[in-house]
C-alpha cells in the first residue's frame, strides 16, 4: 500500500474519531441508538469531508499533534501576554494614548493549524485583532501601534507567540 493511500485512510479515521467524539460530547446521550446514529453520521460526514478536515499537504502527524511541553509553554506565554496587554490597554485608554492602525505582516509558521492558532492568539490578546489570515500573511488591527513598518510591526505583535507555536507545531 503506498503512502498516499495510508495517509488518506489515516485522515479518514482521525476525522471520523473527532466527529464521533464531538457527537458524544454534544448529545451527552449514551443510549445505543444515539451512539450508533452518531457513528453512522460521523462515518458519512468523514467520507465526504476528510480531505478538507486534514489536507493532504499536511501529511505529517506533527502538523496537527502538538508537542506537550511546547504547548504548555505556549499557553503560559499566552496567559502572560494576555495580562501584560490588558494592563497596557487600560493604561493607554485612561491616558488617551492610543494609536489605532491596520498593520500587515507575514508569519514563518508552515502549518495551517499553527497559523490559525497564531491568528486566534493575536485576536485574543487585548489591543490586537486579526482581520485577515491569507496563507502566511496576517492583517491585524493594532490599538497601540508604534510602527507601521511591516517587519517591525510583525515583530512587536507576534514574536513570542510565533516562536512558541513554531516549537509546538511544525
Amino acid at each position: 500500500m503506498n503512502s498516499r493511500r495510508v495517509w488518506a485512510i489515516l485522515r479518514f479515521v482521525l476525522t471520523t474519531l473527532f466527529l464521533y467524539f464531538v457527537w458524544v460530547l454534544f448529545t451527552s446521550d449514551l443510549g445505543l441508538f444515539s451512539l450508533l446514529f452518531g457513528l453512522a453520521a460521523s462515518l458519512l460526514t468523514a467520507s465526504l469531508t476528510y480531505h478538507i478536515f486534514l489536507p493532504e499537504h499536511e501529511a505529517n502527524l506533527r502538523f496537527f499533534i502538538p508537542h506537550l511541553w511546547a504547548l504548555l509553554r505556549f499557553l503560559f506565554l499566552m496567559v502572560l501576554s494576555l495580562y501584560q496587554s490588558s494592563f497596557h490597554v487600560v493604561k493607554a485608554i485612561i491616558t488617551g494614548n492610543t494609536n489605532p492602525r491596520i498593520v500587515h505582516f507575514r508569519t514563518h509558521l508552515r502549518s495551517d493549524l499553527a497559523r490559525t492558532v497564531l491568528a486566534d492568539a493575536i485576536t485574543f490578546t487585548p489591543g490586537t485583532m486579526t482581520l485577515d489570515l491569507n496563507d502566511d500573511h496576517l492583517t491585524v488591527h493594532w490599538l497601540l501601534c508604534t510602527t507601521t513598518h511591516t517587519k517591525a510591526a510583525g515583530e512587536a505583535v507576534k514574536t513570542k507567540l510565533e516562536h512558541a507555536l513554531g516549537r509546538t507545531w511544525l
